[in-house]
């Protein structure tokens, strides 16, 4: 290096000074262009032993989904937390089902599917059927339901649904080199599903396992629910797959404090003495047992002392420690541990309020991404299918799928009723409408105001006051003898009120 340095006569430099970072220009500090956590400590190293650079589909292949299904499904199906966390999601999301209102110019039309709709899905068990498939996409990562004619419906409209388990969409002899599949989806080349290869079998039905026969069914017939964490991800994975191995602890930990319990339970006391082996102590077999009874005055062997097993686990942090672990598994699931748990005793009103809010929040965003993925597709598949019905609709124009309509879910109660009043306020001030109103609470809004007027008419043929009547001193309501005066009443300035116009003291006109 040296001899190269003098035949093109560049100056050698030390290596120290070769080196050294360079620095940046007015400053004194060096550029250090390197991560803390991307460096190879001895600390570090076993910790992230299992990173890897799998793409979303080779991270999640059919091997792995398979192992995390079968645990996901073994924690829920052995842990009551783990089922409770699973039901719970489901029902806040479902509630009793999602209703349809259509938005579309024609009255008539839109309270005639919106009637059928809603009788169909009543006879199909709609609302049951979603739950199912939000509890299978927490323990199985996704969910699907496939298009189908059942001839049992007693309805005009035969359309049904069928749900199917994840392990059921698969391709037995999937090709390495079909860049454009997966295991049981196929895509074209926009990243849009073609065909699903539905097996005809079940994988775990006994005498199956060497059937690996399928059918294609068309993307359009199919309906796929699962929550892509990556780009690029074609199939889901377990909500619960963060918690699994915590559900484990969770068991574990609490069979150890009471197998402690147990082991302190069994051995009454323990004979010990001081004395050395050669002692004079009496002689008393080892591991011997002496049955007590209750209430009994007793002696015990020269030279040796009584002690009694105590449990070493102590019972004020058993419920601590099993709270953090509950916590840390209800937060991969967006759900408060006052939830999880079924426990509000260490909440007070206004944090319970507040952990509440990010719950629903979570939940609104669930069930707009339920109306995309699931809904739409069903209420298309059912005005197809109801549109060729003859005399169910009788619309006076052309309908179509994609004409505007909205979902109603069943909103959360408000227990605290200042909330409700702030809401009324709002709605009185012209804030928000009373479809938001009505919305919010899961209620069409056009059928509400209808029921109201229903309501007014019956009372005022019955002589019944309207609940928007002022009552009078004696908590009566103004009689209609009485409207005038109260109107009278109302406009009337209050003693200290000037009247517009005037001043206060001899009632001349006040200057323009």
């Amino acid at each position: 290096m040296k001899l190269l340095d003098r035949i093109l006569g560049r100056s050698p430099r030390r290596l120290s000074e070769r080196a050294r970072p360079r620095r940046r220009q007015g400053t004194g500090l060096a550029i250090r262009g390197r991560f803390d956590a991307a460096q190879r400590t001895d600390d570090n190293t076993r910790h992230w032993a299992n990173v890897d650079f799998l793409s979303p589909d080779a991270a999640a292949s059919a091997d792995v989904r398979r192992t995390l299904r079968a645990r996901a499904r073994y924690e829920v199906a052995n842990n009551s937390y783990a089922r409770g966390i699973v039901e719970t999601l489901a029902n806040d999301l479902v509630g009793p089902g999602p209703r349809l209102q259509m938005l579309t110019k024609y009255g008539k039309t839109n309270t005639a599917i919106e009637r059928e709709f809603e009788a169909w899905a009543k006879e199909t068990r709609l609302a049951e059927k979603l739950r199912i498939m939000r509890m299978a996409r927490a323990q199985d990562g996704e969910a699907f339901a496939m298009f189908h004619t059942n001839r049992a419906l007693e309805g005009p409209v035969q359309l049904d649904l069928r749900l199917i388990e994840a392990e059921q969409i698969a391709t037995p002899y999937l090709a390495l080199f079909a860049p454009l599949a997966v295991d049981g989806i196929r895509f074209d080349t926009y990243g849009n599903p073609v065909e699903y290869h539905l097996l005809k079998h079940h994988p775990g039905d006994p005498g199956t396992l060497a059937d690996t026969s399928f059918d294609r069914i068309p993307a359009k017939d199919m309906i796929h629910w699962f929550k892509p964490v990556r780009p690029g991800q074609s199939r889901g994975l377990p909500d619960l797959l963060p918690a699994l191995p915590l559900f484990a602890q969770l068991r574990r930990y609490t069979l150890a404090v009471l197998a402690a319990a147990e082991t302190a339970a069994d051995w009454a006391a323990v004979l010990h003495t001081d004395a050395p082996p050669d002692g004079e102590a009496e002689p008393v077999e080892p591991m011997d047992v002496i049955e007590l009874e209750q209430r009994m005055l007793t002696t015990l062997p020269a030279g040796w002392d009584l002690n009694q097993i105590k449990a070493e686990q102590p019972p004020t942090t058993y419920d601590m420690a099993k709270r953090e672990i509950l916590s840390e598994i209800a937060r991969c699931m967006g759900m408060p541990i006052n939830i999880a748990s079924y426990d509000s005793s260490r909440h007070t009103a206004s944090s319970g309020r507040l952990d509440h809010q990010l719950y629903r929040r979570g939940i609104k965003i669930e069930q707009g991404q339920a109306e995309i993925v699931i809904l739409d597709p069903i209420f298309g598949a059912w005005l197809a299918e109801a549109k060729r019905v003859p005399g169910l609709l009788n619309p006076g124009h052309w309908l179509e799928e994609t004409d505007p309509h909205q979902w109603f879910w069943q909103e959360f109660e408000e227990l605290d009723p200042r909330f409700v009043k702030a809401e009324i306020d709002c709605v009185t001030a012209g804030l928000q409408t009373e479809a938001q109103y009505y919305a919010r609470r899961g209620f069409d809004w056009q059928v509400m105001i209808r029921q109201r007027a229903d309501e007014a008419q019956l009372r005022t043929e019955l002589g019944l006051p309207q609940p928007w009547d002022k009552p009078g001193q004696n908590g009566a309501p103004t009689a209609k003898g009485q409207e005038g005066q109260a109107k009278q009443d109302d406009d009337a300035p209050f003693e200290d009120e000037v009247p517009v116009g005037h001043d206060g003291e001899d009632g001349d006109a006040l200057p323009e």
